[in-house]
């Protein structure tokens, strides 16, 4: 077919195909163990299955209201309060998302202009960069740094002027599994106080810490809260991420800009997945034993792999593991992750493409949402290297 002249001009010059994509492609294509993609290798719920026949079958295969079924922004807003004593009005404060990083892209089109900057923490998720040059913004990074990734507020301060529109924090953290915790929050709320900053929190594991760690979420502090979007993610909670349903709840005067794009975007949202996932949210053990069920998964990957030349510090919430690998190799993070695909068998996430540039501490992730035999044999090559 031809093309259409050279004249066209990429809004995202830098991006390409996302490295979940590019390691994932690599291991299907040597046959490898994938702990590359952040996406579980067992099934979900059978329950909650039956409950999506159920709907189907009852005829809820139209069009959802806009901000969701009324029935999960309620169970929506019934968890949050037991869990963070912050009460979100389903009616006017809670919107039902096609997945977190619609909900993302959604915020940072409703409130990002040209010119203005937001602030993120690298190694970052990888959409964020991408929705805020999208839409005019400029991102200003603060660079967590190995082992540790842990915030210097005072450091931070010091990237914050009259340009600074958001702050997008993510806890637990995607790439390196640390935590935010009471003190961080605190912190961010008196950097945010007397400020127009938006604050965005990206809390789609907040059933996935460890240790006895409690989740630090905006809504437990209410000077925090009244300037804050916080998005989560059911596909993260219930063994779900192909069915990609999020939320996210803020007060009323910022989801009123939130709706106004959401309904553009999206519209709405699957609507017999809404009514299924409303039902089974009425069982809190099926949220509330996640943390148990993923640190089990997480303390046998790591007691497997002890005897091996890899460094490792356990992680402290979501469903993945960092490894460094500086005793073993010098080799660029990208080069050793696709030479472990080639000549081992084994697919990770080289932590530097998380970075603007590139930063290289010889991290990889490596995700323990899977059946323990893959763990074991993932393990065992692990300990082979």
């Amino acid at each position: 077919m031809p093309k259409f002249p050279n004249t066209l001009t990429s809004k995202l010059p830098k991006a390409g195909t996302t490295i979940f994509a590019v390691m994932s492609k690599l291991a299907n294509e040597h046959k490898a163990i994938n702990l590359s993609q952040g996406f579980p290798d067992f099934s979900c719920s059978p329950v909650l299955l039956e409950l999506v026949a159920k709907y189907m079958k009852s005829g809820h295969n139209q069009y959802a209201p806009m901000p969701g079924v009324m029935a999960l922004r309620e169970g929506i807003s019934e968890k949050t309060e037991a869990l963070y004593s912050a009460k979100y009005d389903p009616e006017t404060e809670i919107t039902v998302t096609a997945g977190a990083t619609q909900a993302l892209y959604t915020i940072i089109t409703a409130l990002i202009r040209e010119n203005d900057e937001v602030l993120i923490f690298e190694p970052a998720y990888d959409c964020y960069v991408p929705a805020i040059e999208l839409n005019g913004g400029k991102a200003i990074y603060y660079q967590l740094k190995a082992p540790h990734y842990t915030i210097n507020w005072n450091d931070v301060q010091k990237l914050v002027n009259h340009h600074t529109r958001m702050i997008i924090i993510n806890t637990p953290h995607n790439p390196t599994g640390t935590i935010m915790n009471q003190g961080d929050m605190l912190r961010l709320e008196k950097l945010t106080k007397d400020t127009d900053i938006i604050v965005v929190s990206d809390e789609v594991y907040e059933h996935i810490l460890f240790d006895g760690y409690e989740h630090q979420s905006v809504a437990r502090y209410p000077k925090l809260a009244e300037r804050s979007f916080i998005v989560s993610s059911f596909g993260k909670t219930f063994h779900t991420t192909g069915w990609k349903i999020g939320y996210c709840v803020a007060p009323s005067n910022l989801m009123e800009e939130f709706r106004k794009v959401h309904q553009f975007l999206v519209f709405s949202v699957n609507t017999p997945l809404q009514y299924a996932i409303a039902e089974f949210l009425k069982d809190k053990n099926n949220y509330e034993g996640l943390a148990k069920f993923y640190q089990a998964k997480r303390d046998y990957f790591n007691k497997l792999i002890q005897g091996s030349r890899f460094g490792c510090t356990p992680s402290a919430g979501t469903y993945f593991q960092l490894l460094n690998y500086k005793e073993i190799s010098e080799e660029k993070d990208t080069d050793y992750a696709v030479r472990m695909v080639k000549e081992f068998g084994l697919a990770s996430i080289p932590v530097s493409v998380f970075y603007h540039q590139a930063t290289d501490y010889k991290m990889l992730r490596f995700c323990f949402a899977k059946q323990d035999e893959t763990i074991e044999k993932a393990a065992e090559i692990i300990c082979k290297i």
